[in-house]
């Protein structure tokens, strides 16, 4: 800053001045672009403004978004499956504590208590052992959704942007077009026409992005619910069959080691 002795004025040096105006034109910039975009979603709203349509993107982009609340209530069943199994095998432990308590004060009936504190000490471990593949399960599809899919879903949401973007100075561009073309126009009409140029290669871009981000999401997404729908089915059915030796097999097929309770760890499996 350098002030004026005499009449108490100041005067903002360069190297200050240049700072402060690109901050300025950065918001004027924000303000007419924020303006225009918004007068375009308002205009397709009320059905008076023309959008560009990539339908086969989508069409695609649509089908992830349905998949994805499916895959978001299928989690919500799978916690409200394992949650009611670990009632169940409470029960089950308590259970057995008390027919095995039975079968020490009832000498008359010893074999036949201690049979089934047996049977349910059983059906509780294989319980533990279902749970952990209940549990990998919704964690590696919760993985899916809420990290994979949603990574994908922000380049969709910024690929909107741009379309919604591109529109507007396209819309912008077609109007002046309209016009007389004179001295006061042409320098508007060619700073619109590069405007539109810039809007439309980042649209193109983003469209570019969110095609290839799709593909190798379907191909990540076939892979991972691949193996955890066989996981899901071989220990519900080794469960429900009473095959204990089958059930513990489906966890080391899919690296889950089971923590018994009482472990260090909250966990019920640890992942390798």
């Amino acid at each position: 800053m350098t002030a004026q002795p005499k009449s108490g004025a100041v005067v903002l040096s360069e190297d200050l001045k240049n700072p402060a105006m690109e901050k300025l034109d950065l918001v004027r910039k924000w303000s007419i672009n924020t303006y225009k975009c918004t007068r375009q979603i308002l205009s397709e709203k009320l059905g008076r403004g023309s959008r560009t349509v990539d339908l086969e993107l989508e069409a695609q982009i649509e089908v992830l978004r349905d998949n994805k609340r499916k895959y978001q209530h299928v989690i919500k069943l799978a916690q409200m499956l394992a949650s009611q199994l670990s009632q169940i095998m409470q029960t089950q432990r308590q259970l057995g504590d008390a027919f095995a308590d039975l079968s020490l004060k009832t000498p008359e009936l010893h074999e036949e208590f201690g049979y089934n504190a047996e049977t349910q000490k059983l059906l509780s471990k294989n319980g533990d052992t279902l749970l952990a593949a209940i549990n990998f399960f919704i964690s590696s599809v919760n993985t899916l959704v809420d990290k994979t899919i949603e990574d994908t879903m922000i380049n969709i949401k910024q690929y909107e942007a741009a379309r919604v973007e591109y529109d507007a100075y396209r819309t912008d561009l077609e109007e002046l077009n309209l016009g007389p073309r004179d001295a006061n126009t042409m320098p508007k009409i060619e700073l619109s026409q590069q405007q539109f140029q810039i809007h439309r290669e980042k649209y193109e871009r983003m469209r570019n992005d969110v095609s290839v981000k799709l593909k190798f999401l379907e191909e990540n997404k076939v892979k991972v619910l691949h193996n955890q729908l066989i996981l899901f089915h071989n220990a519900i059915a080794a469960y429900y069959a009473g095959n204990q030796q089958q059930l513990e097999q489906t966890l080391k097929q899919f690296h889950i080691k089971l923590k018994m309770p009482g472990g260090d760890s909250p966990s019920w499996l640890e992942e390798h």
